[in-house]
C-alpha cells in the first residue's frame, strides 16, 4: 500500500469541504455538493486506513498479502472481466430498449458508451498481446 498518498487525499478532502461549503451557501448546485461529499468520505476513508496500514503490524501483513497473493489477483482480474461484459449486455440492451421508446439521446449516449468500451478494449488486447 503506498503511504505517500496521503497528501494528495488530504488536498480531495480540502477540495471537498470547500464544495460542500460552497453548496451549503448556494453558490454552486447540488451536484457539486455531492462530488464534495464524495472526495470529503473518499478521502478520510483512504487516509485512515493509511494511518492503519502504518501504525499495525498486523494489519500491514495481512494487506501486504492480500495484495500480492497470485489468487486474490486473478480473482481481481476476473471481476475486471466480468464487470466489462456485463457493462456491455447492459449497454446494449439499453440502446435497444432506449430505441424502442423513441428516447434517441439516451440511446445514442449507450451506443457511443458500449462502442468506447469496445474500442478500448481492443486498444487494450493489442498492446497486452504484444507485451505477452
Amino acid at each position: 500500500m503506498n503511504t505517500k498518498r496521503i497528501i494528495p487525499l488530504i488536498m480531495y478532502m480540502v477540495l471537498g469541504i470547500v464544495l460542500l461549503i460552497c453548496g451549503t451557501l448556494n453558490t454552486i448546485d447540488s451536484f457539486w455538493t455531492g462530488i464534495g461529499t464524495a472526495l470529503l468520505f473518499v478521502g478520510a476513508i483512504r487516509v485512515v486506513q493509511i494511518i492503519r496500514y502504518k501504525s499495525d503490524a498486523t494489519y500491514k501483513e495481512k494487506m501486504d498479502t492480500e495484495l500480492a497473493d497470485e489468487r486474490n489477483r486473478f480473482i481481481r482480474a476476473k471481476a475486471w472481466s466480468w464487470a466489462g461484459y456485463l457493462f456491455i449486455i447492459v449497454g446494449g440492451i439499453s440502446t435497444i430498449a432506449f430505441k424502442v421508446l423513441n428516447m434517441e439521446l439516451e440511446m445514442m449516449m449507450c451506443s457511443y458508451a458500449v462502442c468506447l468500451m469496445l474500442a478500448l478494449y481492443w486498444i487494450s488486447y493489442f498492446i497486452l498481446r504484444k507485451k505477452y
